[in-house]
């Protein structure tokens, strides 16, 4: 029978509908009913595409016996990740102060007051590994309960305590943005931890740097910086080239596991792709690259056909495992992680034939030997490739049409507030550079759904939908400030002003429930949820933290607008990144890229002319193709400076000829009717 999580949209808490363990979802209902029975709560979190989440599951919540035994001494609750963050966010720093590390599924005993004294991650249904079995911490926490409750209370009480003073010295943060010197520090400390035999950073496993690559390229646009520019081109060919990038459907995997990109954790996140798509789409602009131009548009085109939704937002992601579809896991109906993307020699054959599999071997790196599980490869591009292009093509063509008739990975269907709004900047950025309309108007489409579904007239927003139906999410930090940075990424490529209205509305939100008092963001609205602490963290993870987003948006906006109260809360905000940057480049690249924005201006690129004047879509394309770190681009016909956007007040027309004008640090150019002059003053690449 299933329990209560029948009733969620979320497909993770959905896929343990139908366990035996009685789940609450995180509600007050659940922490009520374990101070009416005076048990801990079991607090276990975990999200849909995560592959030790589902070993799990099936090991232990899958187990009538583990079942009966949880039930009878705790009170479930299960929530994921992705549409909780901020519980996410606030028990998975207590685990990684208790423990030294964190991950998911993340495993956490809480008392009926949510404080939390016991954590762990994945538990094994039997003692393996120096690790417990899930059943042995399950009894140990059980006695302490029973018997040593005063020592539960003073852990508990001493972690909050704990958890509390990180948040206050955190907030002392603020003050005057990163200068020249922090953004130089912060380069050479890069430049430390690259990796120069197969780019990136650190080791194994190693994950796609996107915000820092975001700061690389803007801080060698700013400063004609080489080794910034060939850190971030060279770091974007070998992950190109790499397994942990689709080959034939196109789009990256979460992260490799090893330090040569070489074999990826297979499941596919909507934010990396969104942010990757951006990054090549910038490399192109820089440097013209053939590959970086090819990777964008695949990306684009991964997330448009395997991510979108009907209702015209995209999905939260693919996941690591999918049925296998021949052997003996296949007999068992097993799920097996990369066997929807993984080849042997043999399957080449199969579908190739004997001359074209040799062909498609030497062109994707597939040995005999293979380079992941049973003699399987994850197909990379190790050389040059053939000669004959348009065999390659056939060659990768065939493949495709082959692998899609093999099962296919799972999809979390939820719609991510956040995650849209960064999939809505790739999207529309991606389809101006390349003369895409398609996927333009898919930008347009998912932005209409965030303002539809997600958003209300007073411009607070919910976290999560489904099938076109809200979830019961508030949003924090990320959602406002990645949906502010989408809608004035669409605003400059449409010309349409309503987005950078809805952009404002959204920011003045941000300003006025998300705000501390020295310059501080919280992640959570000053009105939310109590948790046992207000999450807050400028750091990068997977996505770009809420705090350097935001600061990124609202100094956008501010130059749009000419608002100086925004302007103020973004340098406020970027204080952080000043103290950070230069000591943890890899973890606050997106406040970095936002700090390049303010040392450049931004400048400000107002284009004036009639809508259908080749002469206007000329200069249009070319301020939009400028590097310059975080320039703002407004374009509109004479007059419209009523239409959202302040920036193209009194810009007539130079001798009835649509113009573009510039202006940086409150100092403007004369305006030029000329693309290739406006070029040389927004840094966009000749030809």
């Amino acid at each position: 029978m299933p329990n209560r999580l029948a009733h969620e949209t979320s497909p993770y808490l959905l896929q343990h509908a139908d366990n035996p363990v009685d789940w609450f979802p995180w509600s007050q209902e659940a922490f009520a009913e374990a101070r009416r029975r005076d048990v801990p709560v079991l607090l276990s979190v975990g999200y849909s595409s995560c592959h030790w989440c589902h070993v799990m599951a099936h090991e232990s919540f899958e187990d009538d016996d583990s079942a009966a035994y949880l039930n009878a001494h705790f009170v479930p609750v299960k929530v994921d990740r992705e549409e909780r963050p901020d519980v996410d966010a606030v028990y998975m720093e207590a685990v990684q102060a208790a423990t030294g590390h964190g991950g998911w599924p993340m495993t956490v005993f809480l008392t009926p007051d949510a404080e939390p004294f016991y954590f762990g991650t994945y538990f094994p249904p039997q003692p393996r590994h120096g690790m417990p079995s899930f059943r042995q911490i399950l009894e140990g926490v059980q006695a302490a309960w029973a018997d040593r409750r005063g020592e539960v209370a003073d852990v508990a009480g001493r972690i909050v305590r704990e958890l509390s003073s990180r948040s206050e010295a955190l907030s002392s943060g603020g003050g005057q943005p990163p200068g020249e010197e922090e953004l130089h520090a912060a380069l050479l400390a890069l430049t430390r931890e690259y990796d120069t035999s197969y780019g990136g950073f650190g080791g194994a496993p190693k994950f796609p740097p996107s915000m820092v690559l975001e700061f690389l390229l803007r801080h060698h646009a700013r400063t004609g910086s080489e080794g910034a520019l060939q850190m971030a081109q060279d770091t974007c060919e070998r992950m190109a080239r790499g397994g942990i990038y689709d080959q034939l459907g196109g789009g990256f995997a979460r992260y490799s596991v090893d330090r040569t990109w070489t074999v990826p954790h297979f499941e596919k996140m909507l934010y990396d792709n969104a942010l990757l798509c951006r990054v090549y789409a910038h490399l192109w602009r820089s440097t013209g690259s053939d590959l970086a131009r090819r990777v964008a548009l695949e990306t684009a085109d991964f997330m448009v056909r395997e991510l979108r939704t009907p209702e015209g937002g995209f999905a939260s992601a693919l996941d690591a495992d999918s049925p296998a579809f021949e052997g003996e896991d296949a007999a068992t109906g097993k799920h097996v992680e990369g066997a929807y993307y993984a080849w042997t020699p043999e399957q080449l054959r199969a579908v190739l034939g004997e001359e074209d599999a040799v062909l498609a071997a030497g062109h994707f790196g597939v040995t005999e030997e293979g380079t992941f599980e049973k003699g399987a490869s994850v197909l990379q591009l190790p050389g040059d490739g053939l000669a004959d292009a348009a065999r390659a093509e056939s060659i990768r063509q065939r493949l495709l049409a082959a692998r899609d008739t093999r099962p296919r990975p799972g999809r979390d269907d939820k719609v991510v507030t956040a995650w849209n709004g960064l999939a809505v900047a790739a999207l529309a950025e991606t389809g101006a550079y390349f003369d895409r309309p398609d996927l333009t108007e898919a930008a347009l489409d998912a932005a209409d759904l965030i303002v539809r579904v997600h958003m209300d007239p007073a411009g607070r927003l919910t976290r999560t939908s489904r099938d076109g139906t809200a979830g019961d999410n508030s949003g924090v930090l990320e959602d406002y400030a990645d949906t502010a940075e989408g809608f004035l990424a669409l605003s400059a490529v449409t010309g349409e002003g309503v987005w950078t209205e809805f952009a404002g509305l959204l920011l003045d939100t941000v300003l006025r429930h998300f705000a501390g008092g020295e310059g501080d963001l919280y992640d959570t609205p000053d009105d939310g949820e109590v948790l046992i602490r207000r999450p807050q963290d400028p750091t990068d993870n997977a996505v770009p933290s809420g705090w350097s987003a935001a600061a990124g948006a609202l100094m956008s906006y501010a130059a749009l607008t000419g608002d100086s109260r925004h302007r103020t809360a973004a340098e406020r905000a970027l204080g952080v990144v000043k103290v950070l940057g230069p000591r943890a480049p890899r973890f606050i690249g997106w406040g970095l890229a936002a700090a390049e924005a303010a040392l450049d201006g931004p400048r400000e690129v107002a284009v004036v002319g009639p809508q259908d004047d080749p002469g206007t879509a000329a200069l249009h394309r070319t301020a939009l193709l400028g590097t310059a770190p975080g320039a703002v681009v407004a374009v509109g016909g004479p007059g419209e400076e009523d239409d959202g956007v302040p920036l193209l007040r009194d810009r007539p027309l130079v001798d009835g000829r649509p113009a573009a004008y510039v202006c940086r640090n409150f100092t403007c150019d004369a305006p030029t009717p000329d693309p290739t002059v406006l070029a040389g003053k927004v840094g966009a690449r000749e030809g």
